[in-house]
């Protein structure tokens, strides 16, 4: 395991702030809807959920408009975790906004 708690061997990005981190089970993460493997990324929050949604909305990083978003349900145990497959419809750069419970932070992924 490193510092995050993750095997030594899995992907993660850290949220700003460091409230929510995301386990990349897809890596490298690729735009459209691939398969074998999907863009699976497990969010793993520091703040209870209280069965909130975890909202996320993603751009380019260059770019004004949101171009994808995705609600994933509060219902995935143990612990803090929202299971997702987070598609893009091109490849960069992408910021994604995260929003649960009264708490926000973002991240930053690259796709190809």
């Amino acid at each position: 395991m490193d510092e995050a708690g993750a095997p030594a061997d899995l992907p993660y990005v850290l949220a700003v702030p460091q409230t929510a981190a995301g386990f990349i089970f897809g890596y490298p993460l690729r735009a459209g809807h691939p398969v074998n493997p999907s863009n699976k990324i497990l969010w793993v929050v520091d703040f209870p959920r209280s069965g909130s949604l975890l909202q996320i909305t993603g751009q380019l990083s260059d770019a004004n408009e949101p171009s994808v978003h995705e609600s994933v349900p509060a219902n995935s145990g143990p612990g803090e975790i929202y299971p997702s497959i987070v598609d893009v419809p091109q490849p960069g750069c992408w910021r994604f906004d995260l929003s649960w419970s009264s708490q926000h932070a973002a991240v930053y992924l690259v796709y190809q």
